[in-house]
């Protein structure tokens, strides 16, 4: 399973679950990059079946809807779709 990384300050652990053809996960990592954190991603869509399966498990962990993006902040806290006040409040002084 691929996950990529983004580099920038890293003050938390941020593990985004994305599609890559949402609209709202591609605003997600864009006011992100904007915000400059350090985070890591998966596009979901595009893992073959068996890794989809386990992290659609990750995910209905902390968002049990399964939608997308789902953001989990330091395996404590999640912020389901896009949030804009949300992000900024957690991530905005992260830099």
């Amino acid at each position: 399973m691929e996950i990529k990384h983004v580099t920038g300050k890293r003050n938390r652990n941020i593990m985004l679950y994305a599609l890559s053809t949402c609209v709202w996960c591609k605003k997600t990592k864009r006011m992100l990059n904007d915000l400059g954190v350090a985070y890591d991603y998966i596009d979901v869509d595009l893992l073959d079946s068996s890794a989809k399966e386990e992290v659609n498990k990750q995910v209905s962990h902390w968002n049990p809807s399964g939608s997308y993006p789902t953001i989990v902040v330091d395996e404590s806290e999640c912020i389901v779709g896009y949030d804009p006040d949300r992000i900024k409040e957690l991530f905005q002084n992260e830099r």
